[in-house]
């Protein structure tokens, strides 16, 4: 492929009239000020990269047919998401084998990249919508045999640091090269700064799940304030108040992270569904738990969670590009895409003059 944008975003900076060539879906060349008229009138970007979503289009990552799986990642490749870890929710550890097994063939091979398992390592005190009957302690053994069935394809886990085995869980996965994100956690400052000097480098839906920002010394004042942790935020405007995100990216601009945590309903609109074998109910496009109404996951897609930030945050084209696409890959060890450079994937969005996005296939 060969083509030429009136702009493009080169090592984090906008340059104009940019002749990129690729082959075999890999970027060969770059040339910035190229004499050739430009073929793409609006800035080429670096396609999303959402290392948080469950489920999209009517369907979840844990179904168990091809179909539904490709409806999944369908949907959200739709909405300018070219790379994405499929995220499972807790569930009994025989099914979620099973549903990990179900995934290993489309890992690269499609726009799924890895694993991400949400659970079951969870704190009941922050459940959210995971059903606390199915929660867990971590251990050394069950861990080592997740990985085995996935291939060694499983990237992030989500857990909570208090939980009894959770310190050494952490240095095992990182060990193994998995990504640690600490999540639906209650635990106080000394055990969160403990889990970070194990390993872990990611927050899971910042300040969702957790105690908030200004209730003491906890999770979200320590991570805050630690240069090393990146910070997942589901931009909706329902899961974060604009006040406390203001306030996150006034404290941590080059650490936060655009995720959807989409359920199955983004894309497909208002109405009745599960997480697990909870009732959700969606409304106006919000996803909640029928039982008690908490917040169940988003209808979110990532270019609107990019159009959020550059809207209703104030962002640059560039901040909003590394937020969604080259710090997300960057946490998680995918090397080859979140970013145009040579050798990376030629993974490319067009972003217009009227805002619209479009992938550039």
């Amino acid at each position: 492929m060969n083509l030429v944008a009136a702009q493009a975003l080169i090592a984090g900076k906008l340059a104009s009239n940019v002749a990129i060539e690729s082959h075999d879906g890999v970027i060969t060349s770059i040339e910035i000020d190229s004499a050739v008229s430009p073929t793409i009138a609006g800035i080429l970007l670096p396609g999303f990269v959402d290392i948080h979503t469950h489920g999209g289009g009517g369907y979840y990552f844990s179904a168990l047919t091809p179909e539904q799986i490709s409806t999944v990642i369908n949907t959200h490749s739709a909405h300018g998401t070219t790379s994405m870890l499929a995220s499972l929710v807790s569930e009994p550890i025989e099914a979620l084998t099973t549903q990990i097994r179900a995934l290993v063939p489309f890992i690269n091979h499609s726009a799924i990249k890895g694993i991400h398992l949400e659970g079951p390592y969870l704190a009941h005190s922050h459940c959210g919508a995971h059903d606390p009957s199915l929660l867990r302690t971590p251990t050394i053994a069950e861990l080592e045999n997740l990985i085995s069935a996935s291939g060694n394809t499983i990237r992030m886990v989500t857990l909570a640091p208090e939980l009894e085995g959770a310190i050494a869980a952490i240095e095992f996965l990182v060990k193994q090269g998995v990504t640690v994100a600490l999540g639906h956690t209650g635990a106080d400052d000394h055990t969160v700064r403990a889990a970070i000097k194990a390993g872990a480098t990611i927050i899971t839906h910042f300040n969702n799940g957790m105690p908030k920002l200004n209730t003491g010394e906890n999770i979200s004042s320590v991570s805050l304030s630690d240069s090393t942790m990146a910070l997942e935020l589901i931009l909706d405007g329902v899961h974060i108040g604009a006040e406390d995100v203001q306030r996150i990216l006034s404290a941590a601009p080059h650490r936060i992270m655009a995720v959807t945590d989409a359920m199955s309903g983004a894309g497909a609109g208002d109405g009745d569904y599960t997480i697990g074998k909870l009732d959700v109910r969606v409304e106006n496009g919000v996803a909640r738990l029928v039982s008690n109404n908490s917040l169940a996951g988003s209808t979110l897609t990532m270019d609107r969670a990019f159009l959020n930030l550059i809207n209703n945050f104030g962002f640059s084209v560039a901040q909003a590009s590394y937020a969604s696409s080259t710090l997300p890959a960057r946490k998680v060890g995918l090397d080859d895409v979140g970013d145009l450079a040579v050798g990376k994937r030629a993974d490319f969005l067009e972003f217009t003059e009227n805002q619209t996005i479009h992938t550039i296939q």
